[in-house]
């Protein structure tokens, strides 16, 4: 079990958000849920993008620090007595240490019609995984707690240790335990009498089917969409064929679980695309929707800048349709989506008024200091706009975030790299500086956005990393004065053109 003071910790530093995400019980809004409802938060495998996926650790945190009607879910395997346990792969290699403690026991079976190698729990007795530990499965994501013995579930497990407000099962591979003389569906019945089980999952038809007529009420069944190319085994018809018929997938569900791509295609260059009528087209039908693959650590859209609260919004608060529920590897956030940040208007009344100043405008999706910049955090709501300004050759004052030029344009580009020249005073290395050119020559450079971590691959909006105009002191002033307080600071040193001594001015 992992340490107590290390789980303590982590706690502690999630309990500001834990507040927020449970702290507005009685809110009242127009939700475009197919029932009227809040969308719901499923935690897939618990808290997984920080603990190991299904293991103790990150259910628990799960239900610490989401809403308080979050669902836990657990994708289901069998071993080889028939016991289901919570494991997100059908490969156990994939999320636990079997690769050490049974050395020799990988084998090879087919899935789906595709050869695959490694550990299955068909092999192996629940006794045997005992001594089996969950591990980190995803390589980008810590492994620091991979060393503190979590034990694989039992789906009893699950419902009897954490009393879940509501529990979700998946089965995914049906077929495979079928042909391994093991039956899912004589389990999930099985379990129906034993735990409360609100819904179960499954991309067979089949199979759920085949407990369609033996579920008890308060359980729904959900369709699982795969990619849209991928053959359904039941019914020998590609997902994306059985999305155009989804009267008969309401013959056997209630609900159906595509990949969020589904509803906000992305483009190859990571841009967002007109979003499809899948939701409104599934409520039309009477079928609710859950949207999945949801991870903040896995680059999205550059539409939303890095902030995974932006695209849960755009699921659930757009102005023309709510999924039901969200699928997470980090239910904190659609947590605070859900219940902190929707149907947030400027006159809203009892929110929070925090003063907002801009980075050298919206900087995170312009080039900093540049006509566009600016006018995107007007767009945006910003309260205070900035300008740090520097000083030209020729004595003109100009918004830039610094006064060496090769941080914000293409200078090394051009004829100006002649000028570059070593002032260890204002950074270590040779920069191009604005006192080195007058306002004209800095007019015919190009603005280049920021990229500040690039050394985790991170990118800004690569589309506008190359637009924009950079603006005078006197035209900031101008954009500024009829709509906004302005703000610039002069500290920078002698150097620069600029005082040494910090210096605030301020426009009203």
């Amino acid at each position: 079990m992992c340490k107590f003071h290390l789980l303590s910790y982590l706690l502690l530093l999630y309990s500001a958000a834990l507040v927020a995400a449970q702290g507005s019980k009685n809110r009242t809004s127009l939700w475009q849920t197919l029932n009227g409802n809040a969308p719901l938060v499923i935690a897939r495998g618990g808290f997984s993008g920080l603990f190991p996926d299904s293991s103790s650790a990150a259910y628990y945190l799960a239900l610490m620090t989401s809403l308080p009607n979050v669902i836990l879910w657990c994708d289901v395997q069998l071993t080889k007595d028939r016991a289901g346990i919570c494991v997100p792969d059908i490969r156990l290699e994939n999320a636990s240490d079997i690769a050490s403690v049974f050395k020799n026991r990988d084998k090879t079976y087919s899935v789906n019609g595709v050869p695959m190698h490694g550990w299955f729990s068909v092999d192996f007795t629940l006794n045997e995984l005992e001594n089996v530990p969950l591990i980190q499965g995803i390589y980008s994501r810590t492994s620091r707690f991979d060393g503190n013995l979590f034990q694989i579930l039992t789906v009893q497990d699950v419902a009897r240790q954490f009393s879940p407000p509501a529990l979700w099962l998946n089965i995914q591979h049906d077929e495979f335990f079928s042909q391994h003389k093991l039956s899912m569906r004589s389990f999930v019945l099985s379990a129906f009498r034993s735990v409360i089980i609100n819904y179960v999952s499954s991309p067979e038809v089949n199979f759920l089917r085949s407990i369609l007529s033996r579920t008890p009420r308060t359980t729904k069944l959900i369709f699982r969409f795969l990619e849209k190319d991928t053959i359904e085994p039941s019914t020998n018809q590609t997902y994306g064929s059985l999305l155009n018929n989804l009267t008969f997938v309401k013959t056997f569900a209630s609900g159906i679980l595509v990949h969020k791509s589904y509803i906000w295609p992305v483009d190859p260059t990571l841009y967002l695309q007109p979003h499809t009528s899948v939701v409104l087209d599934a409520h039309r039908e009477g079928l609710e929707v859950f949207a999945g693959d949801f991870s903040n650590d896995v680059l999205s859209a550059y539409d939303y800048s890095y902030n995974p609260v932006t695209e849960y919004l755009s699921f659930i608060d757009n102005g023309n349709f709510s999924v039901d529920g969200l699928l997470s590897d980090f239910p904190i956030s659609p947590s605070a989506a859900i219940d902190c940040f929707s149907h947030i208007s400027k006159n809203s009344s009892g929110r929070a008024t925090p003063l907002v100043i801009s980075y050298g405008g919206a900087s995170g999706d312009y080039p900093g200091c540049t006509d566009l910049a600016y006018k995107q955090a007007i767009s945006d709501g910003v309260d205070v706009l900035d300008c740090p300004v520097q000083m030209t050759k020729d004595g003109i004052p100009i918004c830039l975030g610094s006064c060496n030029l090769i941080d914000n344009t293409n200078v090394a580009e051009t004829s100006f790299s002649s000028l570059s020249r070593n002032i260890p005073e204002l950074r270590p290395g040779n920069g191009i500086f604005t006192f080195s050119l007058t306002w004209s020559q800095i007019q015919s450079l190009t603005p280049a956005i920021s990229n500040p971590y690039t050394e985790y691959r991170l990118y800004r909006n690569p589309k506008n990393r190359r637009v924009g105009k950079l603006m005078t002191l006197s035209e900031f002033l101008t954009l500024t004065k009829n709509n906004y307080f302005c703000f610039w600071c002069l500290d920078q040193h002698r150097e620069c053109g600029l005082p040494s001594r910090k210096t605030a001015i301020t426009c009203d």
